[in-house]
């Protein structure tokens, strides 16, 4: 017990606060294994999802601070010595793959075609930042009129009159969709096909807000984008080869059939997120959310 607050301790404050001043964990090297390679490059998956319903804990590994500045001054040949970006895709890739069974799976259950649900993700998106927009506009105008700018005003509230009638437009086009497609048990449902997190279209403004501008959507969001960024970037490079350090059978640092890129890891084919191209491949993440 004891050995695992500590280690939740170090997650939450850095290795180095536990280690006493002036010390940076001395025992652990950059290329140590049990380093978090995906916190020195970016951000750690285990940190994306905290108290939300996608929370996986704390990470295993060790995340430090004075490591990830070690990383940031490195020259670029080192970095790519080092090799660490491809610990870093594989590790997302673990993620988003789960995640996209996970949506295929919701969505399978709601028995809806693909076109069906392109449909109603893409109107519900526009409706969500329109409602933004509304909100804002409106923000817009009030402060403008204190201010006695009555033209910008009447400008802005005219933009904003536009922006109601285009989202009653697709309100009345989402509840037609609604009514023709799925079975009636599952109409008012839909899958996000970021998070895989289930919908109403019965939810209010407020409440999709909530949902496409909260942590989990929008940690799944960062996560693909950063996924794509890489495999487009490490696309016709090998990764470097490691040699296990100590005991093989608790190395998952490497590139074999363990963790690595042999069996569940990158394969380099297919492309975009779990190799279905872009965002799960029909439209990317601009066109569905």
């Amino acid at each position: 017990m004891a050995a695992e607050q500590r280690k939740l301790l170090e997650q939450l404050m850095g290795e180095s606060a536990m280690s006493g001043p002036g010390t940076r964990a001395p025992q652990l090297s950059i290329t140590d294994p049990k380093v978090c390679r995906s916190y020195l490059i970016g951000t750690c998956p285990h940190d994306l999802f905290t108290n939300t319903k996608q929370d996986i804990g704390v990470c295993k590994k060790v995340h430090n601070e004075g490591l990830k500045a070690e990383y940031e001054a490195a020259d670029a040949e080192q970095k790519r010595n080092w090799g660490f970006e491809f610990d870093y895709l594989n590790d997302m890739k673990k993620y988003v793959d789960e995640c996209n069974r996970r949506i295929d799976s919701a969505q399978r259950r709601l028995e809806k075609t693909p076109d069906e649900i392109r449909q109603t993700n893409l109107l519900l998106k526009q409706i969500a930042d329109l409602s933004k927009t509304i909100s804002n506009g409106l923000l817009e105008v009030a402060i403008l009129g204190e201010e006695g700018q009555v033209n910008m005003a009447v400008t802005e509230f005219f933009k904003v009159r536009q922006a109601k009638q285009t989202k009653e437009d697709r309100e009345r086009e989402l509840k037609a969709l609604s009514d023709t497609s799925g079975p009636s048990g599952h109409q008012k449902l839909q899958v996000c096909d970021v998070c895989g997190a289930y919908l109403s279209r019965l939810d209010n403004d407020r409440r999709l807000a909530d949902h496409f501008y909260g942590k989990m959507h929008l940690g799944y969001a960062q996560m693909r984008k950063t996924f794509e960024h890489l495999q487009k970037e490490l696309k016709g490079r090998a990764p470097p080869h490691r040699e296990p350090i100590g005991d093989s059978r608790d190395y998952d640092g490497g590139y074999g059939d363990r963790g690595g890129y042999g069996r569940g890891g990158f394969r380099g084919g297919g492309g975009g997120f779990g190799g279905r191209g872009g965002f799960r491949g029909r439209g990317g993440y601009g066109q569905r959310w």
